[in-house]
């Protein structure tokens, strides 16, 4: 099964190299004028991992014509111009495997929508989610994940091919509700941040509790499994996202709030606008995530914006 990983950011130079490790034929696509491409082709590494001679790495777009299986890491907003990119090479026949965690912010779509819409029905579409980080995977720290699809070979073939004592993948059963809680831990990451930042950690059950349950009430809303919130790909990765030094949600979080720069890539960023879509068009109140977005889009001040939280009326837990 040849594999092409299109993306060699930290995440797709991981799976990568996770991959090889599993000795499955792996080609790594980046742009040419990117810093990290050029890094490993000079020298195989970048700051967190070095990756074998087995691993091609290409910056030539149509290795995803010669793969079996195309798996892509990139920024979720940036997938529909990938696929403007790839859709002269007319594919046909693969399994496309999307390692994003994101909603697309101008139309709300999940991003397997977003590859459905540009694929012909000779392709098949999953997903890989769930917690873990690039430092601790590469450190052999083992973690638990999900891969989902609509078509259940294709999720069989992945996992059975997949799995390792590094990690260890479930069958997902609800691929609007692992999509959809993948997206939204993020924008809990970035709230949980910004209670950091604030002088308010304790508040970070309460969050990950409340922001649970009304990610659930919005799978339910779209046609998914409620019970999916409280899976791996939104509960189960709360440790990753919520209080990980790692996470690029919550440090974005807490820098927003002390006004200080953060130049890295944050997903939840643009996920909270499209949540905030979402939230509208089904009919949901989302408090927490509609806070999150007022900090975020319209410049309310946190502090006021979390005392409007607690001073809402008082209702039954559930």
């Amino acid at each position: 099964m040849k594999i092409s990983v299109i993306g060699c950011g930290r995440w797709g130079s991981l799976i990568a190299w996770y991959l090889d490790g599993l000795h499955h034929p792996v080609t790594l696509y980046g742009r040419s004028g990117s810093p990290r491409y050029q890094a490993l082709v000079q020298t195989r590494k970048n700051d967190l991992l070095t990756l074998s001679d087995r691993i091609s790495l290409t910056d030539d777009l149509t290795v995803a014509t010669k793969a079996d299986v195309l798996i892509m890491s990139i920024g979720s907003q940036g997938l529909q111009a990938l696929f403007d990119e790839l859709k002269p090479l007319q594919l046909r026949n693969k399994i496309v495997v999307l390692c994003m965690k994101g909603i697309e912010s101008a139309t709300g779509r999940r991003l397997s929508q977003v590859a459905a819409d540009n694929l012909d029905a000779s392709n098949k579409v999953a997903v890989w989610l769930g917690p873990g980080h690039v430092q601790e995977f590469y450190r052999g720290v083992p973690n638990c994940m999900v891969i989902d699809s609509e078509d259940v070979s294709t999720k069989h073939l992945l996992v059975e091919s997949f799995n390792s004592n590094l990690i260890r993948f479930y069958y997902g059963d609800d691929l609007i509700g692992n999509e959809i809680g993948a997206a939204a831990k993020n924008v809990v990451g970035i709230a949980a941040g910004m209670l950091d930042g604030l002088g308010l950690s304790t508040l970070k059950g309460a969050l990950m509790a409340r922001g649970a349950r009304e990610v659930s009430l919005l799978i339910g809303a779209m046609g998914g499994k409620e019970r999916s919130a409280y899976g791996l790909c939104h509960l189960g990765d709360y440790e990753a996202t919520v209080f990980s030094p790692y996470s690029h949600n919550r440090r974005f979080g807490e820098a927003f709030v002390r006004r200080e720069p953060y130049e890295k890539l944050a997903e939840g960023f643009g996920t909270a606008a499209a949540l905030h879509k979402l939230a509208a068009d089904y009919g949901v109140e989302m408090p927490i995530c509609a806070t999150v977005y007022r900090i975020l889009y319209e410049n309310k001040d946190a502090m006021s914006q979390i005392a409007e939280l607690f001073n809402r009326s008082i209702k039954g837990e559930f």
